[in-house]
């Protein structure tokens, strides 16, 4: 018995709180939090099993970031040579990938100066304008890829708008565009986004019904997307609680 007792101590206790530490920054379901804590050693490998080895597929992006680093140098030197639209939309997307956003949105503004025909760069530099706060510049880039194509990105491009629009002030414009957009899109970013803009507009009931339904779509994706989905999810319960408290 003191053997196991030397066994456990202290690779037990580390290894519960490398357990909690990801718990805490994954955010999974939170009875997981008490498996972990009342479980021991045994809860905490059962968490590594089911939620920390899944996790292992996202550290390919961590190696793709060395090649991504070194595609963007060499394709900064090529575009000295050949300064040309495709060009810099590949570098937008590599930079935008390794989240250089003010360097993504230069790119884009150089690849649509040189063609301005292709309402992918317009939604790039308008998604690149987004993570950067910048709503107001976002918009007429949104506005310019959903006229050209309505589809683009399975309707995130025309969801996103109306999110733009609604966080803009523009109701009379968000409300029909979120009308026809959720006709096609059930996206948890899009439900959230649709429910947020309801609840902004005095409509609490309508805003729980699509609250609802982020929820319910939480268990019927695969599990691999729930945990891509994961932080909308987290949201959605969030503003249940508001609406519950209004």
């Amino acid at each position: 018995m003191s053997d196991l007792l030397h066994l456990y101590y202290p690779w037990g206790y580390i290894f519960q709180i490398l357990a909690i530490v990801h718990f805490y920054r994954r955010r999974p379901e939170y009875y997981w939090f008490w498996i972990i804590l009342m479980g021991g050693i045994l809860g905490a490998a059962a968490y590594f099993v089911v939620e920390v080895l899944p996790d292992a597929s996202l550290l390919r992006d961590v190696f793709q970031g060395f090649g991504r680093r070194s595609r963007i140098a060499s394709l900064e030197a090529v575009i000295l040579d050949n300064p040309s639209a495709g060009n810099y939309e590949e570098l937008g997307e590599l930079c935008w990938d390794q989240k250089q956003y003010v360097r993504a949105r230069d790119a884009f503004d150089r690849a649509i100066a040189a063609r301005s025909d292709s309402p992918h760069a317009f939604y790039r530099r308008a998604l690149c304008a987004l993570a950067l706060g910048d709503l107001p510049a976002a918009i007429p880039d949104l506005e310019h890829a959903v006229r050209s194509d309505f589809k683009l990105d399975y309707y995130r491009a025309a969801g996103l708008l109306a999110d733009a629009y609604a966080r803009t002030g523009r109701p009379d414009l968000a409300t029909p565009l979120f009308a026809e957009v959720t006709q096609y899109s059930t996206t948890p970013e899009t439900l959230y986004n649709f429910a947020c803009f309801l609840k902004s507009i005095g409509r609490p009931e309508e805003s729980r019904e699509w609250t609802q339904k982020l929820l319910h779509k939480q268990r019927t994706l695969p599990r691999y997307m729930r945990r891509i989905e994961r932080p909308w999810f987290r949201k959605g319960k969030s503003l249940l609680k508001q609406l519950a408290s209004a």
